[in-house]
């Protein structure tokens, strides 16, 4: 049997999540085949989708957004998350139910109850219809002038109840008098084309968790079931289901190998390429292999929150919460944490605030330069370190 090392972990791991050839031609298809990417901070999370393609820039991604190819809503542990229009049916299908129950205690302190959400969500569905996409402030004035809250937790819950109830999700961003991008919201039927059953059945529940298990591993593998458990927020029991749909429909297509005494799932073509190769032990893919990479990426990238059991192959804790206002985003050198990072804007240039946990030399510092130009081509302006 062919031996799976940590260096492989970090390697096949970049590879597939297009952090490393192949690269996704597309930030549409960065998102189909990652199938969610979690979201909360848009700016950095456009450039999450960007970073995985030859030369996506941030004006594409938003375009993406607001024809409503890449849909942001509440889903999986639950958070904001970028998912395809294709998958968030099923995908919702398979994980409205248990958000639901999630939230159950926020319900009862909020006051959102069976009957007061759907006359809120009746409220917003209305509001929206027709393609009259609308701001969170929109949507507050519209359930304050009904008696609804219009701030605070209880305006939260109504919006997300509505979300998982599949009545919002995203709809086009719009620029504000200053030019700060909006989010806004529209009919999840008016996006969604496919929006599938309210609840599964049985057989549809099971061809919905092995989608995701195969869909998962074969984006981040080599991964564990506990990884893909706190991942998309289901049972282990319900990822190892999972993965015996998906040796059903696609048998062949995963296999699993051992290390530090856990299992391993990861695509199978990818045990074939550590075999053919002599399990090659280099991090890294590109012809240049034996000089530095640096990448800029976001604290909550698939590349960190994609794992928890396993997520020390990373090389440090993250996502990181600094004291003293510091920077949390994530330096990686050669696939491994070495720093924090983040961005700022004056006169019209992005100025990078990047502190490496160790003198950079200066090959490293070359990488981070031409990472520093990357980011600036995706922005459309220049990018300087600060």
């Amino acid at each position: 049997m062919v031996a799976l090392e940590p260096d492989d972990v970090v390697r096949l791991r970049l590879s597939r999540q297009h952090l490393r050839a192949p690269l996704a031609p597309t930030a549409s298809e960065a998102v189909r085949n990652l199938l969610a990417v979690q979201a909360q901070e848009f700016p950095y999370a456009r450039w999450s989708l960007a970073q995985r393609t030859p030369e996506a820039s941030a004006a594409d991604v938003e375009q993406l957004v607001a024809d409503g190819t890449i849909l942001r809503t509440h889903i999986l542990r639950p958070t904001w998350h970028f998912v395809h229009r294709d998958d968030l049916g099923w995908l919702m299908g398979l994980s409205g139910e248990r958000l639901h129950q999630g939230n159950k205690g926020m319900y009862r302190q909020t006051g959102v109850d069976a009957a007061s959400a759907a006359r809120s969500s009746g409220l917003l569905a209305e509001a929206v219809a027709g393609g009259a996409h609308k701001t969170r402030e929109e949507l507050s004035a519209v359930l304050e002038d009904a008696g609804f809250p219009g701030k605070g937790l209880g305006f939260v819950y109504h919006l997300m109840h509505a979300e998982i109830s599949r009545i919002l999700v995203s709809g086009s961003p719009i620029r504000s008098a200053g030019g700060a991008l909006k989010q806004t919201y529209a009919l999840f039927g008016e996006r969604v084309p496919e929006p599938g059953p309210d609840a599964l059945d049985a057989d549809e529940r099971d061809q919905a968790l092995g989608q995701l298990a195969l869909r998962y591993f074969t984006s981040r593998g080599p991964a564990t079931v506990k990884d893909c458990s706190a991942w998309s927020g289901l049972t282990m029991k319900d990822v190892k289901r999972g993965l015996e749909v998906a040796a059903d429909v696609a048998p062949g297509a995963l296999a699993s190998l051992p290390l530090d005494g856990l299992d391993f799932h990861l695509a199978a073509d990818d045990v074939a390429g550590l075999e053919r190769t002599g399990a090659a032990r280099e991090v890294g893919s590109d012809p240049d292999a034996a000089l530095p990479r640096v990448d800029l990426i976001q604290c909550y990238d698939e590349y960190v929150m994609g794992y928890s059991q396993s997520r020390h192959y990373l090389g440090g804790v993250a996502p990181y919460f600094p004291e003293n206002g510091g920077p949390m985003h994530v330096v990686l050198l050669d696939g491994r944490l070495a720093g924090w990072w983040r961005h700022g804007f004056a006169g019209g240039t992005c100025e990078l605030d990047v502190r490496l946990n160790q003198p950079a030399t200066p090959a490293v510092q070359r990488a981070l330069e031409a990472e520093v130009d990357r980011y600036g081509r995706f922005l459309g302006m220049e990018a300087r370190l600060a």
